[in-house]
């Protein structure tokens, strides 16, 4: 778009570049630097409009943009040409991810480039390697306490073995996904280190006081996020003797993106990632990113103009690169870190759907669907060029994030039945198996998270250690159904390291000090790789979970209905314990699959002519494509087995 002002500006800012950028031959990079450099304009300006530097600071950020595009390799260019012509490309049903910590998945970096054949046998063709960054030896929040943004621990492995680990995946055509955590930085960092020796400029990166008064007006609407480890929203640091905001963890320094210097400098870190090889990066904590008095904190439009301003920055620099907006915040809110009032998202390409995540868990507790319904039918859509990425485990805690007003509508009453979940999943409840732990229990609002591995919470280590076969055979059905119903929901779906082969709770962090107080690493497994071997024995736990999801990864791969178009509708039944919804194939009439879910521990039936004008169904034959067989049906019924899914065809069409 042409617009006087800030096509002046541009001209300003082309003609005020260092030398050394100026004689570059910048083809490709001015010629989108122009298509956004309204937009950027727009969001830089009524963000920081009113600071006197707000020129100067505009020529800082498109040199930034600038000299990254100049380090960004060749290839890396090609690709983004490449994925510029295609650019729903992200949306195929070709996309299964994993998540790990490359040090307990297989030591470091090298460990983990060494089992990639592990990876591409269960079909993974998508990995998020999370927290690589330089970070203290002590807590690190799991490595989300960054003391460099831009050097890889030494535990870990080096700056060379992420780039050959970028190469090695790339020409096996895997996508990498790197963190940069956006909202804070550890107390360690350089920043830091020169804000507590006085450092204006760098006391202007964080929000620093010299006494409590401001904080004390921020606190009183901000709330908790580890009310237990870590109470408050602010800490007093001995050696500036002042109060600095710290969110997450006293030792974690929140950066204060009303400071331009911020932001570019945030900008520069994840182009520099960009340039190392990363396809997709992961933005941590985007919901806090702006912090207003009188508010949550959270959420607030300014975060919004924020991540548009970097994504478009980033689709000058680097377009093929995505973002993951990790805000595991209120369902109306998750959906808005697509981008609002838009088509093609204009903040992060993908969001973790944290709702469906613990709809599905709230489905296994309650074994009826009610709640999942209801509450799929609330949320709006997401923009066509955008995708949820499902998943069942995270390392992260399982949140309770449901709206109140879905939770009444299906006849509960919200605090009530939060406490029975939390209940539930920690073994409290006289009919659960499940070995999980209340996180982040908050004694002034009686809220809590719970944390456990997938195995363990579906009570798998139950069964192990009682020695049930039965209880054995429905843990592990409903493992796979968990599963099921990530793969073919709509979006990537993203399997958590370990899950594929049973992994049970670790209890061995309870021996290390940095880790004792934080019940999330009994979820951090350092993989067994014996166990793992176990899932090539016919029969064994690992086996059964290991191929269920291989069959059914190579099933999603090959059925272009589960590509995410906006092509899902839910079904209404009237058996409260199925979820059932149908996928369509935009590209071809009538290829559809109708996804049916038992979360009962009983047999249920679903009748095919509820399905109204979807009674196609009800002629021919109708066959499983993840079993291949043939569902039992008893005249107008179907019979779905306990703990059971289907993903159905009528190969009579």
């Amino acid at each position: 778009m042409y617009e006087q002002v800030s096509h002046s500006l541009l001209n300003q800012i082309l003609d005020e570049l260092k030398p050394d950028i100026r004689k570059r031959d910048l083809r490709h990079f001015y010629t989108r630097l122009g298509a956004n450099f309204y937009a950027i304009y727009s969001l830089f300006h009524n963000l920081y409009g009113k600071r006197d530097d707000f020129v100067a600071q505009m020529v800082r950020l498109v040199e930034v943009m600038a000299t990254q595009y100049i380090n960004r390799a060749n290839e890396l260019k090609k690709i983004d040409i490449e994925r510029e012509q295609h650019h729903d490309w992200f949306l195929s049903q070709e996309w299964v991810g994993m998540a790990l910590y490359a040090d307990g998945f297989n030591g470091n970096i090298e460990g983990l480039r060494d089992r990639i054949g592990y990876l591409q046998e269960l079909g993974i063709n998508m990995l998020h390697v999370m927290p690589i960054l330089e970070c203290p030896r002590g807590a690190s929040d799991g490595g989300y306490a960054v003391s460099d943004f831009r050097n890889v621990d030494d535990r870990i492995g080096t700056l060379d073995d992420v780039r050959q680990l970028g190469a090695d995946m790339r020409r096996r055509n895997m996508l990498l996904t790197l963190d940069v955590v956006v909202n804070h930085t550890s107390d360690e960092h350089a920043w830091a280190q020169q804000a507590r020796q006085g450092s204006r400029k760098y006391q202007d990166y964080y929000y620093i006081f010299d006494d409590r008064y401001v904080p004390d007006m921020f606190e009183a609407t901000m709330p908790e996020t580890f009310p237990e480890t870590s109470p408050g929203n602010f800490t007093y640091d001995d050696e500036m003797q002042k109060w600095v905001m710290t969110v997450f963890n006293s030792y974690q320094w929140d950066l204060n993106y009303s400071n331009p210097a911020v932001f570019i400098e945030m900008l520069d870190i994840i182009l520099f990632w960009a340039n190392q090889g990363a396809d997709i990066v992961r933005l941590d904590a985007v919901a806090f990113l702006w912090k207003k008095i009188g508010t949550t904190c959270q959420n607030e439009r300014e975060a919004h103009l924020i991540l548009q301003l970097m994504k478009d920055c980033s689709q000058v620099t680097a377009p093929g690169v995505l973002f993951i907006a990790e805000a595991i915040v209120a369902p109306v809110e998750i959906i808005k870190y697509f981008g609002e009032d838009a088509v093609i998202a204009k903040e992060c390409e993908i969001a973790y759907n944290a709702t469906y995540m613990a709809l599905l868990w709230e489905a296994v507790a309650t074994k009826n669907t009610k709640l999942l319904n209801q509450s799929i039918q609330s949320l709006p859509d997401k923009l066509d060029r955008a995708t949820w990425l499902n998943y069942v485990r995270c390392h992260d805690d399982i949140g309770l994030g449901f709206d109140d007003a879905d939770i009444v509508r299906c006849g509960y009453e919200p605090q009530a039945h939060r406490r029975f979940l939390v209940d539930y999943f920690t073994g409290v409840y006289d009919d659960s198996h499940a070995r999980g732990q209340p996180f982040g229990r908050n004694e002034k609002t009686g809220d809590a998270r719970i944390s456990g591995s997938l195995a363990s919470l579906a009570g798998l280590e139950y069964a192990l250690e009682s020695g049930d076969e039965t209880a054995i055979d429905e843990s592990i059905d409903a493992i796979l159904l968990l599963h099921g119903m990530i793969m073919s929901f709509g979006g990537i779906p993203l399997l958590y390291y370990g899950d594929e082969i049973g992994t049970l709770n670790d209890s061995t962090f309870q021996f290390d000090e940095t880790k004792a107080n934080d019940n999330r690493w009994m979820h951090r497994p350092g993989i067994d790789w014996s166990k793992a071997e176990q899932r090539r024995r016919h029969g064994t736990v690992e086996q059964r979970i290991f191929d269920g999801l291989k069959r059914m990864i190579a099933v999603r791969k090959s059925t272009p209905a589960f590509a995410d178009y906006n092509n899902r509708a839910l079904i209404d039944t009237d058996n409260t314990h199925l979820f059932v919804f149908i996928r369509n194939n935009p590209s071809v009439p009538n290829d559809r699959v109708l996804v049916v879910a038992n979360f009962d521990g009983s047999p249920q039936s679903l009748t095919i002519s509820d399905l109204g004008n979807r009674g196609y169904f009800e002629y021919g034959q109708l066959r499983d494509l993840y079993s291949g067989e043939a569902p039992r049906q008893y005249k107008d019924q179907l019979v779905v087995p306990p703990y059971r899914f289907y993903w159905l065809t009528d190969s009579g069409l």
